[in-house]
């Protein structure tokens, strides 16, 4: 997270005071950086840890500071000369073994004012009020592995530049970056690293830093960088299937937030992230846990079908209580507009929750209100935006999601098509029936549309049809009016952008 420290100084601005870094001329205090010996658990690349080690930073006792009195004083007849024997400032980075702790010990000149000044951490350590704090030797302890992105570090406090541009290395800056409360420098890293080609890999390494890196304010830039490339990477989740089930949490979470995922409808989505947990977590209670914590809010329940809801419900992967929940939020939804626009709204402007939001579905979601009695009836609502419209001309098509009646998958179409005299296009709608098979239906059809100025729903043609597999029946011009009066300014069939259609079914005949 930013703060008021690292303001004023960053890349580009004249805050430049390289030329102190560890220069005795310049410096107030000592620091003396405890380098600890990596455990065997530690010898993975630091940059890939999924949690944070942490930091021990305390001030030496007064023994230890007279121990190292003397070597400083030994330092000082180094400092006006290079290692190879070349001339140079007075600066010297001397390193000893402490003998009572066995640990390497990396003394460097430092200047109090300009540490506190990036870093609220240094701040702290050099203004705690305790008489340590006015002492001049100060000490941090670090792992071996990050010594080198220690030390880049404390460069960066002083000139505002890293040397390094590798991705791995700047990675190990970016977390020591971190432990240090050197929000400049994360901001940095974090801009040279998006400026990098993206790959997977790197995608996923960007996501899976600890947590206290990822919540920081500098690194969320590249951390959406990351997100958005998985995103457009496997838009198309059916083309891309296997990829996507060997991605890891992050990955998964990244793919399926995607508004403009390729997907044929929200139970495909269900099915796909069901078997996606099963692989991950073949443990039921840690697959439980991760859907409650996790994967819930990937799925999009309010735009699956009631069929599919009904499936959640007795799905062992699911807490109970938790998928009553889902289910209930989404029937709410479909039901009740008040609900569904206090839905919608909530969720407005938040990009890290989009439960409500409405994908590019290839089979557009239906509403549907099913009936037993007298007859078997069901009545299917299907809304279509202006510009899902205007992509259909000059012949396309599209489909809703699958309905039933009386046990049979049914489907709806709308066409952009021409007329039965081949002199305009025109629109038309058509019901088509899912399953093949021997059964066959006879049933009554209407197809209703809301119409301006009552917007009241106005039926548009009636019918009855004997269905087999696969067939369809319909009608090619279902408002009677070329495709440029259909889809003008002033047409009398879209409110507020939107094509609110109907059909309603009712079974007259089962016929064996």
């Amino acid at each position: 997270m930013d703060s008021d420290f690292s303001r004023g100084y960053g890349p580009n601005t004249e805050s430049d005071f390289g030329f102190a870094f560890n220069d005795s001329n310049f410096s107030d205090r000592i620091l003396m950086v405890q380098i600890v010996p990596d455990s065997k658990s530690d010898d993975v690349d630091v940059l890939t840890r999924r949690e944070e080690e942490v930091l021990n930073c305390n001030m030496l006792d007064t023994e230890d500071v007279l121990a190292y009195e003397n070597q400083d004083e030994e330092a000082t007849s180094l400092r006006h000369f290079k290692g190879d024997g070349e001339a140079s400032k007075s600066t010297d980075s001397s390193t000893s073994m402490d003998s009572a702790t066995g640990l390497q010990i990396r003394s460097i000149h430092i200047s109090s004012p300009i540490l506190a000044a990036k870093s609220p951490f240094f701040y702290k350590l050099f203004s705690n009020g305790m008489r340590e704090s006015e002492q001049r030797h100060v000490t941090v302890q670090i792992h071996a592995s990050e010594e080198a992105a220690f030390m880049d570090l404390l460069n960066f406090m002083y000139s505002n530049t890293l040397s390094t541009i590798t991705p791995s290395a700047l990675l190990d800056v970016l977390m020591a970056a971190d432990k240090f409360e050197v929000a400049s420098c994360m901001r940095h890293c974090s801009r040279l690293l998006r400026n990098l080609p993206m790959t997977c890999e790197s995608a996923l390494l960007y996501l899976d830093l600890p947590s206290s890196v990822l919540m920081a304010d500098a690194v969320l830039p590249l951390t959406d960088a990351a997100k958005q490339f998985l995103a457009a990477r496997f838009k198309d989740i059916t083309k891309f299937q296997e990829e996507v089930l060997n991605l890891p949490l992050a990955g998964i979470e990244a793919v399926l937030s995607n508004d403009d995922l390729l997907v044929a409808s929200e139970d495909a989505v269900y099915d796909f992230v069901l078997k996606w947990a099963r692989i991950h977590y073949p443990n039921l209670e840690q697959r439980r846990e991760i859907f409650s914590s996790n994967l819930c809010r990937l799925i999009r329940f309010p735009y699956m079908t009631c069929r599919k809801l009904k499936k959640v419900l007795t799905c062992n992967d699911f807490d109970p209580e938790l998928a009553s929940k889902d289910v209930l939020e989404a029937l709410f939804f479909k039901a009740e507009a008040p609900y569904r626009q206090r839905s919608l709204a909530a969720e407005e402007g938040n990009a890290s929750h989009h439960r409500f939001v409405e994908r590019a579905y290839k089979y557009r979601p239906v509403k549907v209100v099913e009936f037993e009695l007298p007859r078997q009836q069901c009545i299917v609502y299907l809304d279509l935006k202006r510009d899902e419209c205007n992509n259909l001309f000059p012949s396309g098509r599209v489909y809703s999601q699958a309905f039933h009646l009386g046990g049979q998958g049914f489907f709806l179409s709308a066409h952009c098509n021409m007329d039965q005299q081949s002199a305009f296009h025109c629109f038309g709608l058509f019901l088509g029936m899912q399953e093949k098979g021997a059964v066959s239906f006879a049933v009554d059809y209407e197809f209703a549309a809301r119409t301006k100025p009552t917007e009241e729903y106005v039926s548009k043609y009636k019918g009855n049809y004997t269905f087999t597999g696969g067939k369809a029946v319909g009608y090619r011009n279902l408002f009677g009016i070329p495709w440029t009066a259909f889809t003008a300014e002033d047409s009398l069939y879209f409110i507020n952008g939107i094509l609110h259609l109907r059909a309603e079914l009712t079974i007259r005949q089962l016929v064996l």
